[in-house]
């Protein structure tokens, strides 16, 4: 059972999404707005946000946007904008993933359990950094795969659970490349899911955090006509 927050305006789309997530064992909050949302967050403390990008007031991107300053919670976009560049803003602004309303229960579900079960073990109160020896060493950076803390010069970096899933992957076989649909289907879990802009607004989010210079990638390399690796470091 997860703790759901709901941000969306609409009643029906509340009592639809409510009662199908609570018939599958699912706590549900609800959040008429995003100014009612954000506080909501840090009340109810869910383990994922399903959240309408058109809310009056404050915006869902607003809302996506504010709460990637500071959070670490899955989110999950549930939107009727269906054009591209809505898409690629809402999963630039740091959500993790996009589902085009309207949307059966089933599919809402299905990629909740996915989020869900990828970013399980980075839930909860952040670890202390770890020592040097428990740590690869890639450049810059350290990744500790035990306390899932990556740090650049030292300093820890706050990064999205799709952001810390996608490094875990790619550090673990530097220099082999991946397409998009392999990293969808490894990282996401969207192997019916196809749409390569949730990869590289990803690896774009990644790349702002982890490389000194995000125009000229060191560590997430892209491989033209094909995908990504990880380096290798020279």
């Amino acid at each position: 059972m997860a703790r759901v927050l709901l941000i969306e305006d609409d009643p029906a789309v509340q009592r639809g999404v409510t009662l199908a997530l609570k018939r599958r064992g699912h706590d549900v909050e609800v959040a008429g707005s995003g100014e009612t949302g954000l506080p909501a967050v840090e009340r109810h403390r869910p383990d994922l946000v399903l959240l309408d990008l058109m809310l009056p007031g404050m915006s869902g991107l607003e809302v996506c946007r504010r709460l990637r300053e500071s959070k670490q919670i899955p989110i999950i976009i549930l939107s009727a904008r269906d054009d591209e560049i809505d898409m690629v803003v809402g999963l630039e602004a740091g959500a993790d993933d996009y589902i085009i309303k309207p949307a059966s229960a089933e599919i809402i579900a299905a990629r909740m359990r996915a989020v869900l079960r990828r970013v399980a073990p980075v839930q909860g109160p952040g670890a202390d950094p770890p020592p040097a020896s428990g740590a690869e060493v890639h450049g810059d950076l350290t990744v500790d795969r035990t306390t899932l803390v990556v740090a650049k010069h030292g300093a820890e970096l706050a990064l999205a659970p799709s952001e810390l899933k996608l490094l875990l992957f790619l550090t673990a076989a530097p220099g082999q490349v991946y397409s998009r649909p392999q990293l969808l289907e490894q990282v996401w879990e969207h192997s019916f899911y196809g749409d390569a802009r949730l990869v590289d607004a990803c690896v774009m989010r990644l790349r702002a955090k982890i490389e000194d210079d995000p125009r000229r990638p060191v560590y997430v390399q892209t491989v033209r006509g094909f995908g990504y690796r990880f380096g290798p470091l020279a």
